[in-house]
């Protein structure tokens, strides 16, 4: 049995097979799933598994390059705007309707219990050499 790390093993192959450039979405439990994304769903109720823990998990084992963020997080969702601000040097904002026609080429949507707007961000790989 693994000991440490992501234990979801649908989640720790995804992110073992991630090669630089794929990208991935942590999701709030409403952002829409495109027909041809796979998505892995480990919400439990609402909040719970929050976004922000989910990312922080993630975030241990993923070696990331670019963050992309919808610009209405800034706007309707301030706490979260802020700690992304934090944790993200570089963030590219766009528009919500343009982030859900990206979530088409991301190789999975994790959907999180979490029930804030526009708590979503898609993270793509880096290499780590």
């Amino acid at each position: 049995m693994k000991k440490r790390g992501v234990l979801n093993s649908d989640i720790a192959k995804i992110i073992d097979d991630l090669r630089h450039t794929d990208q991935i979405i942590i999701a709030d439990c409403g952002l829409p799933v495109p027909k041809n994304v796979k998505q892995i769903d480990i919400s439990l109720e609402l909040g719970t598994p929050s976004f922000y823990s989910v990312l922080e998990v993630l975030l241990k084992d993923i070696a990331v390059e670019k963050v992309i963020l919808a610009e209405e997080m800034k706007q309707n969702n301030v706490d979260l705007y802020q700690k992304m601000d934090t944790l993200f040097s570089d963030i590219e904002w766009v528009t919500h309707e343009e982030f859900k026609q990206l979530s088409e080429n991301v190789k999975v949507i994790i959907r999180t219990g979490e029930n804030t707007p526009f708590a979503n961000v898609i993270l793509q790989s880096a290499v780590v050499f």
